[in-house]
């Protein structure tokens, strides 16, 4: 800034002189005229006969005078010393060796662990209603109860016929066992007669009417048993009645098939409701809870890969809250790519202990495959583009810019990995390129933080 200086009062010097140069050679030639031209008074002789000479001399003689006023400025311009290249105020980082994630991002949806829509399994009046919209419930808490008269009658009316049913079962085995008695008896009698009518001693129409008695006896039986069956079949019909009777009552009582959160209630208390047809509230298993991304169908090889060695860990924030991202982990990968997008769709499972996470909440998704050692890094903001491709300013020994084209690689956290074009130590400009061309001189102002050093 002072050489500028002194150039711009130097060219104002020169300008100047020139000026007052000219200045003189205009007031001596018309001086010059006046003398050769006018005739003294008192004596003094003047030269008319060579007028035309004299005018020539004073024209030569002003043109000399003037030539030397334009050679005397362009000698004092030659002479000042040229202006020096200007100062540019940056700030350096140095490129690092790093331990760098190999890492892919995306974008996701939140997705809930189980979600379960309740409905009623019975149909009637909603008579109470046991928690607050929005409430954290447990599985078997109870949540709302039907009218359950109609159904504690049915139940009644089952266990009636069951115990009816128990008693003819008791009075078919009481037959059987009093016919049963009856009947071998009456064997015995008829085998006792068959030897008295073979002997002669009664008469054959006596024993006829013994046997017939035994037949009919043998047929009760028969009677019997089918009785016993049909009220074991009975008790069991009942005994299914009361089973149907019991869960119907039971379903009056509707519980939390899951532990989550509730929804908005749907139907209020003194509403009637069908049977499958009325939704009462959705719950949400949000703990743990589902993350479901896509990444490009060519990263497919290197996810299979990394996954048969070890469980892949996930990242998931929300767009304003990327400072404490939730942890989890990689729980499965779709069994076809997506042929309309390309795509590969993946979830992951995260514990969500505090409800970061909320079901359709979009997220970002970091997914780390594995870990690449000794990358070289420098901060992203020193990447430049033009027309040859990406480049970087370096701080030369002798504090001057090069401009030194690069090759990038991936982007973590705010730092780029350059695969070639870049030594470790180096410095680059990460702040004031717009200002620099190539072998400008550099004051540098300071150095980013967290980008000096090197790391094993």
């Amino acid at each position: 800034m002072r050489n500028d200086k002194l150039h711009a009062r130097n060219e104002s010097a020169n300008r100047s002189y020139f000026i007052c140069h000219l200045s003189f050679v205009k007031t001596f030639s018309a001086r010059l005229f006046a003398s050769f031209r006018l005739g003294g008074e008192g004596g003094v002789r003047c030269f008319h006969r060579e007028d035309a000479k004299t005018q020539r001399i004073a024209k030569n003689f002003a043109c000399l005078l003037a030539a030397s006023g334009f050679f005397l400025s362009a000698c004092s311009e030659k002479e000042a010393p040229p202006p020096s290249k200007p100062v540019v105020p940056v700030v350096v980082a140095a490129a690092v060796l790093k331990d760098v994630p190999v890492q892919l991002n995306a974008i996701g949806t939140v997705e809930a662990y189980s979600t379960v829509t309740v409905k009623t399994q019975v149909s009637g009046e909603l008579m109470q209603v046991y928690f607050k919209e929005g409430q954290e419930v447990r599985k078997g808490e109870l949540l709302f109860t039907i009218d359950p008269r109609s159904f504690e009658a049915d139940l009644k009316r089952a266990e009636a016929n069951l115990a009816r049913d128990l008693a003819q079962l008791k009075q078919a085995e009481a037959n059987l066992a009093r016919d049963t008695a009856q009947a071998e008896h009456a064997r015995g009698e008829t085998r006792r007669y068959e030897r008295l009518i073979q002997a002669g001693v009664v008469p054959r129409e006596q024993y006829e009417q013994i046997r017939t008695g035994m037949e009919a006896l043998e047929a009760s039986l028969h009677a019997d048993a089918a009785a016993i069956e049909s009220a074991q079949q009975a008790i069991s019909a009942d005994r299914a009645a009361i089973e149907n009777a019991q869960i119907q009552l039971g379903y009056c009582s509707i519980r939390s098939p899951i532990d989550g959160r509730t929804g908005s209630l749907m139907v209020h208390r003194g509403n009637i409701v069908k049977s499958n047809d009325t939704s009462l509230v959705v719950i949400h298993q949000i703990h743990p809870i589902y993350v479901n991304f896509s990444v490009p169908e060519q990263n497919l090889p290197e996810i299979k890969k990394y996954m048969a060695v070890s469980r892949l860990k996930l990242q998931a924030a929300a767009p304003d809250d990327r400072e404490n991202p939730a942890q989890g982990e990689a729980a499965f990968v779709d069994n076809a790519v997506d042929t309309s997008t390309g795509t590969i769709r993946l979830k992951g499972t995260f514990e969500n202990k505090d409800r970061r996470l909320w079901p359709g909440q979009f997220v970002n998704v970091l997914l780390r495959l594995t870990t690449r050692p000794s990358a070289v890094v420098v901060p992203s903001q020193a990447l430049q583009s033009g027309q040859a491709g990406p480049y970087v300013f370096v701080v030369r020994a002798d504090s001057t810019a090069e401009l030194r084209p690069v090759a990038p690689g991936m982007t973590v956290e705010g730092e780029t990995v350059i695969e070639r074009g870049l030594q470790p130590a180096e410095r680059v400009v990460t702040d004031g390129q717009l200002r620099l061309v190539p072998g400008a001189r550099l004051e540098i102002k300071g150095a980013q933080a967290g980008s000096l050093g090197t790391h094993p």
